[in-house]
């Protein structure tokens, strides 16, 4: 199969060569510079993403805004790390704990990452479905089954390049929650001093609301995700090599891996930032402060489409969907066997990787079974959201000793700044867990 939207092997040449600092910056030197980190930043605004921050806009009002400008630079930090990691050493997360860690470190990190993966994996399934079932007549648990099995089909057989090509298509729909926020009344000065000061009740509904947010935009999968990616772009571009082998490359990957990151990241909070805005300027302003199904999010899209609401929602919730699913799955799958010293590569058949496909066809089938439980799918999405927040402190931990290690990095451990960002976005997180446990009745 072929890796998920590598780089191009002309497009990393044009980077590898292209001048430090020319004073101008084209458009196609520009998109050179995109790969693994726009394509990470794309798939945190999964139906996950999109029923939590409904849920915190129509709940809160315009008053947590300011958390996407707050989680901006920590989620960009974390996911360059990770992207540098991969880059540098050519191996995923997993592999790199397998290889300088002890084996409890090493267990601990895929255990956490994995089972938020199957909840979060198995709540996007089930919203898939949901949404499906606003448009279609029709038994939702048939169509969150049916549409399970066809994206399993789908990482097992069709090429992911050519895949998320055509789904991609159907995330634009996202860019409604804009025009929505455009069409509305909207108190911007409310809106700008919500988004700049942050505020909020110490209570548990406050702290709940705040780590689904945070899991949602720093989502653990995501990181391994990212440092796959970079290493897949190692193994399948004829002359790369891990920077720590190849330092002559590192000044073109590094700059290419900062703005790739920092572009992606900015693209999926940007958009979160609309979709709260849109839930508060609709739903929260009308008194419905308690989204609890697929049919009141999709009411927040009412303004610009109308009665092809429904529609446009689950254009948003099944496109998303279909190209989180994957990448929920595959991060799981890079994580096990990497850890298991299997062969992992999208770019293999089934038959050549059977450990890393038998991991994915596992995650995806618990991931359904998890719908067999009778939960409600935005409520499941929402604590896939919190559950997410909650695993990534150690998570991000183990990540940033692994990023400053030169056992494990070389001559490339990540500079201070990001360090330092690292840190405190993992300080972030586990004082927001912490506050979840004390606050909770």
């Amino acid at each position: 199969m072929t890796a998920p939207l590598t780089v191009e092997k002309s497009k990393v040449g044009v980077a590898q060569t292209a001048p430090e600092n020319t004073g101008h910056v084209s458009l196609r030197g520009l998109l050179s510079k995109l790969g693994p980190g726009l394509i990470t930043g794309a798939s945190d605004d999964d139906p996950s993403g999109i029923a939590t921050y409904s849920q915190v806009g129509a709940h809160f009002g315009y008053t947590l805004l300011w958390t996407m400008v707050v989680s901006y630079p920590l989620m960009a930090a974390v996911q360059e790390i990770c992207g540098r990691i991969g880059r540098v050493t050519g191996t995923g997360l997993a592999a790199n704990l397998r290889k300088n860690y002890p084996r409890p470190v090493l267990f601990g990190a895929l255990a956490l990452m994995c089972a938020a993966n199957v909840f979060n994996l198995g709540a996007d399934i089930g919203a898939m479905g949901a949404s499906v079932a606003l448009l279609i007549p029709g038994s939702a648990k048939l169509f969150t089954v049916s549409i399970g099995l066809a994206s399993l089909l789908a990482i097992l057989f069709i090429p992911y390049t050519t895949y998320a090509k055509y789904l991609k298509w159907l995330t634009v729909s996202l860019f409604a929650y804009v025009a929505v926020a455009l069409l509305v009344q909207v108190p911007w000065g409310s809106v700008m001093a919500a988004t700049l000061i942050p505020r909020m009740a110490f209570n548990q509904e406050s702290f709940v609301a705040l780590i689904a947010v945070l899991g949602t935009t720093i989502s653990p999968y995501l990181f391994f995700w990212q440092a796959s990616q970079e290493a897949e772009e190692v193994k399948n571009n004829h002359g790369e090599k891990p920077l720590k082998h190849a330092p002559a490359q590192a000044t073109a990957h590094l700059h290419r891996i900062h703005i790739d990151t920092l572009l992606g990241m900015a693209l999926s909070n940007a958009v979160a930032f609309f979709i709260i805005l849109t839930a508060a300027s609709t739903l929260h302003i009308h008194g419905i402060t308690n989204v609890s199904s697929c049919a009141q999010a999709a009411s927040a899209l009412t303004p610009i489409a109308g009665r092809f609401a429904g529609a446009l929602f689950v254009c948003g919730i099944v496109g998303t969907g279909l190209l989180a699913v994957p990448i929920l799955a595959a991060s799981a799958a890079y994580a096990i066997s990497e850890g298991f010293k299997w062969k992992t590569s999208l770019e293999q058949s089934p038959r050549k990787a059977p450990g890393f496909y038998a991991a994915i066809t596992t995650a995806t089938v618990i991931g359904l079974l998890i719908n067999l439980i009778h939960i409600d799918p935005v409520k499941a999405l929402v604590w896939a959201a919190v559950l997410n927040g909650i695993v990534a402190a150690p998570l991000m931990a183990v990540i940033v000793l692994m990023a400053s290690s030169r056992k494990v990095m070389g001559k490339f451990v990540v500079p201070r700044y990001l360090r330092w960002i690292g840190w405190i976005a993992t300080g972030v997180m586990a004082c927001v867990s912490v506050g979840v446990f004390l606050t909770w009745k």
